[in-house]
């Protein structure tokens, strides 16, 4: 049964299903999925996935919003949100299924997985050269949780990794590089490209036809490969079919896009060197997320600090 005496939830959602994260977050504290007025003073909390713009800007006793989503630009695009912390989903379910993603599609093009279902489909018996993973680099664009995570688990697979990130951090035995100046030389070493950035002003569209010239071509993949599991924003999808087409990039995992869901007439659906998922390499599961949200909030008004609280200025 939910307490009364607790601070009442808003939990608001669009282009997702609500019902599991109400049903969850209504066991402990009351929930609304509509404000009774825009002056609501009943709200103390708001659970969010890209609410409705103007939606929060008038709660009087809204102390924080959460997102239950890995990034926060579908917060932060609304100009009218309050001046309230905002809380980013840090989960071990989340960052699994990510890492998941992530090392499966690293070795599906490192062991040519494409070329093999080709030749299955042509009845095709041949056995291509194969590289050892540590003749592999493996680049991350994004040295968050999520990223850093990830180059653990590639480190373990016996793959060399980079990472590059807009402000200087170190990780245990990967190669690190930062700020402009450091995205060159980080994409000249890097064979295999994983896009793990946070959409913000400055990575909108960072993605482009001459970051992926710049990729290493000569390796032992035949070509460089590009995987994007961030946000579909960072990326000009254009500029990746173009990049397939003339050589650029030998293959690339998309799952996030420009406009999502992905258009029927996007010729990413059908490029034979293009492997297509649905915005689903870490999909946000509430069974795992809201007991810490909750947690979150009874420690928050013990007067204890909310955690992983994003950086408006930073953008996550």
């Amino acid at each position: 049964m939910s307490d009364p005496k607790k601070g009442r939830i808003l939990l608001a959602m669009t282009g997702s299903n609500p019902r599991p994260w109400y049903e969850l977050l209504s066991q402990s504290r009351e929930v609304v999925t509509e404000p009774a007025s825009p002056d609501d003073p009943s709200i103390t909390y708001a659970v969010v996935w890209k609410q409705p713009r103007n939606l929060l800007a008038k709660l009087p006793n809204l102390k924080a919003i959460f997102s239950v989503g890995a990034g926060v630009d579908h917060i932060l695009v609304d100009p009218t949100l309050p001046d309230v912390p905002i809380v980013r989903v840090v989960s071990e379910n989340l960052t699994q299924h990510m890492v998941d993603y992530v090392l499966w599609r690293v070795l599906d093009h490192h062991r040519q997985g494409m070329l093999y279902r080709a030749q299955q489909k042509r009845k095709v018996w041949h056995e291509p050269p194969q590289r050892p993973a540590n003749d592999i680099s493996v680049g991350i664009m994004g040295l968050g949780e999520l990223g850093r995570a990830a180059a653990r688990a590639l480190l373990v697979a016996g793959f060399r990794v980079n990472g590059w990130s807009r402000s200087e951090r170190s990780v245990p035995d990967v190669a690190t590089f930062h700020g402009d100046q450091g995205l060159t030389p980080f994409l000249n070493a890097t064979d295999i490209l994983v896009v793990l950035l946070p959409l913000t002003e400055q990575t909108t569209g960072i993605v482009d036809y001459r970051l992926l010239k710049q990729l290493r071509k000569r390796n032992g993949l035949g070509g460089a490969v590009l995987i994007n599991a961030g946000r579909g924003k960072l990326q000009k999808d254009a500029d990746i079919a173009r990049a397939l087409d003339d050589g650029t990039l030998k293959e690339a995992s998309l799952d996030v896009f420009e406009i999502e869901p992905l258009p029927k007439t996007s010729p990413l659906w059908t490029h034979p060197r293009v492997f297509v998922t649905p915005h689903s390499a870490a999909t946000s599961d509430p069974s795992h997320l809201v007991g810490p949200m909750l947690e979150q909030m009874e420690a928050f008004e013990r007067g204890e600090p909310l955690a992983n609280l994003v950086d408006r200025k930073a953008g996550y």
